[in-house]
């Protein structure tokens, strides 16, 4: 039985961003976000050989956390990355087509959107997971501003430059969870360092709890 989405961002409102991530380090780097309590994690498509780090990704925590593909810019993409086991599509931009493609087919959409034109269009094409990108470029002010016009059902998160010491912030401008990168994985990085980091952010999330 495979976890919804729903539930592991329920749980823990926070996407890990594996951006340089290389297939061997992806099992050990998996395990050390899963002892910390993050169940949702993206590999980004232009990270090294992407689809078998996501391979690998699902068949081992596939029962236990959601594992996707992030700047995700094609139906073609998109198609790549449930083919090798994923179940979430995270891009950078709003795409409808993609968005479409993923409702259909049982994915779960994460779109990338600036001004509140793209977040309604983000929403009307089937998304319910809206990401603000990049979130320091634009500023916590201007999420609260967008969400009071989105239908109060639509979840905002809060990505690039996003992370433990600024996150109380976001969330009370309105964002309903986060995605980090850089703070929890760079190239290189040890499982222990990704664990210490990790469970730094789900302390910081729970802390607002």
């Amino acid at each position: 039985m495979k976890p919804a989405f729903e539930d592991c961002f329920a749980e823990m409102p926070a996407i890990a961003i594996l951006r340089g991530m290389q297939p061997e380090e992806a099992l050990a780097v998996g395990e050390a976000l899963l002892s910390a309590g993050l169940r949702i994690m993206e590999v980004p498509l232009n990270s090294p050989r992407p689809l078998e780090s996501i391979q690998l990704l699902a068949d081992k925590f596939g029962k236990q956390a959601v594992i996707g593909g992030g700047t995700v810019l094609s139906v073609q993409e998109a198609q790549q990355v449930a083919g090798a086991g994923g179940r979430l599509v995270v891009a950078p931009n709003v795409n409808p087509e993609v968005i479409r493609f993923c409702v259909e087919q049982g994915l779960v959409p994460v779109p990338g959107w600036a001004t509140a034109t793209e977040a309604l269009a983000a929403w009307e094409a089937g998304a319910r997971y809206l990401k603000l990108f990049p979130a320091q470029t634009y500023g916590e002010a201007h999420l609260k501003a967008v969400k009071a016009i989105l239908p109060p059902e639509a979840k905002a998160l809060a990505v690039g430059g996003v992370g433990a010491g600024n996150l109380a912030g976001w969330f009370k401008a309105g964002a309903a969870g986060l995605g980090v990168g850089s703070e929890l994985y760079k190239p290189g990085a040890t499982a222990d360092e990704v664990f210490a980091r990790a469970s730094e952010l789900v302390a910081a999330v729970r802390s607002l709890a």
